[in-house]
């Protein structure tokens, strides 16, 4: 990688909510650049799993605030020190809207039946719940969050350098579009 082209950036963060690709274009990031991947939706389910909550039954109203202020207080040290990271959290990027040498990458997914049927064949569940989890996570989270943080659209385009809807376009074609982006350019 030619390093020159990202010294305005030492953090990426990638934010979206249920099923838009946030792991796959998190994961796929940090196999190209050589950074470190950290997603901290796998850091909240091992929690989960600790506490015997079921996220997609019972939601983020089952956590603590206490536990998702630590969460947040990690993540604001790792905003503020922090280099070579891909930073994938629902919250990420609205946490790292004051940060210029942080980038910060939205996914959405137009079309809800399609990330509807990507958590249905993911979790091997009906239809009926994969909708059910997503309406229940999606909603649960906000309203925690507003309670938390205030009444903020947490995935406002405004808070973030690039917005891309997965429903068009597939893993490697947002890679790409975010590597463009970057002024990547492979040796």
């Amino acid at each position: 990688m030619d390093s020159s082209s990202f010294s305005k950036y030492r953090l990426i963060t990638v934010s979206g909510k249920v099923a838009v690709g946030t792991t796959t274009l998190s994961k796929n990031l940090g196999h190209v650049l050589g950074w470190q991947h950290i997603n901290f939706g796998a850091l909240q389910r091992e929690f989960d799993r600790k506490n015997n909550i079921n996220e997609n039954r019972e939601g983020a109203m089952a956590r603590p605030d206490e536990h998702e202020r630590s969460i947040e207080e990690m993540g604001e040290k790792m905003l503020k020190t922090a280099k070579n990271i891909i930073y994938e959290a629902w919250l990420s990027g609205f946490l790292a809207k004051d940060y210029s040498d942080v980038f910060r990458i939205l996914l959405v997914c137009s079309q809800d039946d399609i990330r509807v049927d990507r958590v249905t064949n993911r979790e091997n569940i009906s239809i009926k719940d994969a909708k059910h989890w997503i309406k229940q996570r999606e909603e649960e989270n906000e309203k925690k969050w507003k309670k938390l943080y205030g009444p903020h659209d947490f995935w406002d385009p405004k808070y973030f350098n690039l917005v891309i809807d997965t429903y068009k376009k597939g893993p490697m074609e947002t890679l790409g579009k975010v590597l463009d982006k970057l002024g990547f350019r492979h040796k």
